[in-house]
């Protein structure tokens, strides 16, 4: 008999990730289109060579992702797409590990070395390969406290 795939669940959506040339110039125009407000101002993220900032919506946030140096994984993303644009859609989950095993076990690829690390919500977090997910990025993290 076959190995038992291990069962996972998504959690609620937590965030759609936005790749843009500048935080502060997506900002501005977020304000003034549609009258948000920032909820956590641009910070670096050098574990993963991006700088980020939050605005909440009603029922999820916006991650605002800015390359951070020249060796940024956004900026292949902005090459594709100079203007910017929707670059992943992040699911929690409660069980991290779990949740990485069952995208393994089910033939997808998990980005980097695999191991979750600490994103910008400071959980551990993991990336699926958009040709195993209908060509979307998947961020897949665990569950924040009080969530």
């Amino acid at each position: 008999m076959g190995r038992a795939v291990p069962v996972m669940m998504l959690g609620r959506l937590n965030h759609v990730g936005i790749a843009c040339v500048s935080i502060d110039e997506t900002v501005a125009m977020y304000e003034r289109m549609f009258g948000a407000v920032v909820s956590r101002a641009k910070f670096p993220l050098p574990s993963q060579r991006v700088s980020v900032a939050f605005i909440d919506v009603a029922n999820s946030q916006l991650e605002l992702i800015e390359p951070l140096g020249a060796d940024s994984p956004i900026h292949g993303f902005l090459k594709k797409n100079p203007s910017g644009g929707q670059h992943h859609v992040c699911f929690e989950v409660d069980n991290i590990v779990a949740a990485r095993d069952a995208m393994v076990a089910r033939g997808a690829t998990v980005l980097g070395t695999g191991e979750p690390r600490i994103g910008a919500h400071g959980v551990p977090v993991i990336f699926v390969h958009p040709r195993d997910t209908g060509g979307v990025l998947i961020e897949l993290m665990a569950t924040p406290e009080g969530h």
